[in-house]
Formats: C-alpha cells, structure tokens, sequence
C-alpha cells in the first residue's frame, strides 16, 4: 500500500491532535512505523534491493532518534505510543 495524503491524514489523526497536526513526535513516528513495515514487506519479496535496505536502516535510526526523545521529554506519552503501534514485546 503506497503511503497517499489520505492514508498521512488517517495516520496523524490517529496519532497526533489532529489530521493537520504533522509535527507532532507520536504522528511522526506512526507515519515511520508504517512506511517501516511496508518497505520490511517489499523487503522480504526483494533480497537484493540494498537502496531500500539502506533506506529502511536510515528509517529506523529516525524513528529511535524521535522515540529517545519522547522517552526523556514525556514518558507517559512514549509508553502510550510504543503500546499503541505494538513497537516492543
């Protein structure tokens, strides 16, 4: 599933405040955690794609980077989002 304005407006109004709300850290990292699995998926049918790999390692460091930083600013809001998208066991 490619990532439309449609599917980016459903993602940060779920997990942001609002539909126009892209700054905030929970939207952004559901909008990573999404195109993390569908490049994982294109992934497992492509071995040898070593750009989307690359991409997909830049991808997650974002995605850590963001979490690192709600963890130290709001721990309550980064247990809320790392429950929600299953991102830990």
């Amino acid at each position: 599933m490619y990532l439309t304005k449609e599917v980016k407006e459903e993602i940060f109004a779920k997990h942001g405040s609002s539909a126009q709300d892209t700054g905030s850290s929970e939207g952004q990292i559901a909008l990573f955690t999404h195109r993390i699995n569908h490049l994982t998926e294109h992934l497992k049918r492509n071995r040898k794609d070593y750009n989307t790999e690359r991409s997909l390692v830049k991808l997650v460091g974002k995605r850590r980077s963001l979490l690192d930083y709600l963890k130290k600013k709001d721990i309550n809001r980064y247990r809320a989002i790392v429950k929600e998208l299953g991102l830990r066991k």
